[in-house]
């Protein structure tokens, strides 16, 4: 099993605990919403540009409605978890552990902690260095910050470079932020509020960066 599977698996079975219409940290989804945009993703490489905004964004989101509209929740449950179809470029040998640990960390959060008294998981210290290497990539989420960004590994665990500190956003004044490799990979991907970091530098430059990043 890779880091992504695991992950792929876990959200499956909470989602299956909780239901369809349980919150989650993405603005105006439940539950059922998030598994129709990961079942979108893989099946549908025409709806998935507009993942992420941009001139496709409404009819990704057609799309999806319309998945959601005409699959059970049981269905795309069973649809994420047999994983992407043989044709799709995430069954490509290795690209479901490159393109969808990340993702699949994120959503699994994503419904774990919007969920009332959720408690913080375990993070294996393998997971903890994958997820800290894939931070290097936050330099393009990042990179219209407002302030320069330095992303500090909290718990001072190396990831085999001897690395604890990633420069996000090469630029001053700086901020830092520090974390759990988990905690950074959530805040980077927008999910700031339920995010255990600590930011220093200037008030105004904590306050523009967190401004930024709602």
């Amino acid at each position: 099993m890779t880091h992504a599977r695991d992950e792929r698996t876990a959200l499956c079975d909470l989602l299956t605990e909780l239901g369809p219409d349980q919150p989650t940290l993405c603005a105006g989804w439940q539950t059922v919403d998030l598994a129709a945009h990961l079942v979108l993703r893989e099946h549908r490489p025409d709806a998935g540009a507009g993942v992420m905004g941009g001139p496709l964004a409404g009819y990704t989101r057609r799309a999806q409605n319309r998945l959601r509209a005409r699959t059970s929740f049981a269905q795309l449950i069973e649809l994420i978890r047999t994983g992407p179809p043989r044709l799709s470029v995430f069954a490509v040998p290795g690209v479901d552990e490159r393109a969808n640990l990340v993702e699949y960390f994120v959503h699994h959060e994503d419904v774990r902690r919007a969920q009332p008294g959720w408690q913080p998981r375990e993070i294996r210290a393998d997971l903890a260095d994958e997820l800290w290497r894939r931070l290097r990539l936050a330099r393009l989420l990042l990179r219209r910050a407002p302030v320069g960004v330095e992303l500090v590994r909290g718990d001072a665990a190396p990831d085999g470079t001897g690395r604890v500190r990633i420069t996000a956003r090469a630029h001053t004044p700086v901020v830092t932020v520090t974390g759990r490799p988990a905690e950074l990979t959530l805040w980077t991907m927008g999910r700031t509020d339920a995010a255990d970091v600590q930011m220093d530098g200037s008030d105004a430059d904590v306050a523009a960066l967190r401004a930024w990043r709602h």
